[in-house]
């Protein structure tokens, strides 16, 4: 069975999302929770479900570099195999992503080339979304390279943008999106049926994930 580590650096719905569907269906090991500071709610949700917790903040290495290093280490002696990015603030070094290329993933709250890149995270994208009058927004989960948000995509769904949104209340039904496709290509990921070449990903045999 596949092992993972999840990166989070706030309150941790998407993490959950996947330890939720996990236990109901078995097809990964959580290895770790790596959070980027400490007392972050993602933190206590890993202690409820009994998983390893590792904060890395960047205050307490001299760089970036060092911190990832020190991370890399951790991550190969305990054997994981992909990477979760759910909610994750941190700079990734280009070094970290060679070391762990095609096995390192990221959910963004749009769809992706809509609405991402540098600055747009968390209530921004939304509010970005909202402001430019688009009637459709989403989620994307895709493989993470150097650029931020610039790695092939696997998997998308579209939320509709309705009249009188707030970026709270799209935020909130983007959420409920994640929280469905994330551990489904997680599971997938570790299930060998996500085919990558290129920019072009192809799911194999795509299974339904038991959500509810």
């Amino acid at each position: 069975m596949k092992r993972i580590a999840v990166f989070a650096s706030g309150g941790g719905t998407d993490f959950q999302s996947i330890i939720d569907a996990n236990e109901r269906e078995k097809f990964c090991e959580i290895k770790y929770l790596i959070a980027s500071k400490a007392g972050i709610g993602a933190i206590a949700r890993a202690e409820k479900a009994g998983i390893k917790t590792a904060v890395f903040s960047k205050s307490d290495y001299p760089s970036l570099e060092e911190l990832y290093k020190k991370l890399t280490e951790l991550l190969q002696s305990g054997g994981v195999d992909y990477i979760v990015l759910a909610g994750w603030l941190k700079i990734i070094p280009a070094g970290f992503l060679d070391t762990f290329k095609d096995r390192v993933i990221n959910i963004h709250p749009s769809l992706i080339p809509c609405f991402c890149g540098k600055g747009f995270y968390g209530l921004k994208v939304h509010e970005a979304a909202i402001e430019y009058g688009v009637k459709v927004s989403g989620a994307t989960v895709h493989f993470v390279e150097a650029d931020v948000d610039a790695g092939a995509i696997i998997m998308q769904r579209a939320v509709p943008v309705e009249d009188g949104d707030t970026p709270e209340s799209l935020q909130a039904r983007i959420l409920k999106i994640e929280h469905e496709i994330l551990p489904l290509c997680v599971k997938l990921l570790c299930e060998g049926k996500i085919e990558k070449t290129g920019r072009k990903t192809r799911i194999l045999d795509e299974m339904p994930i038991n959500i509810k």
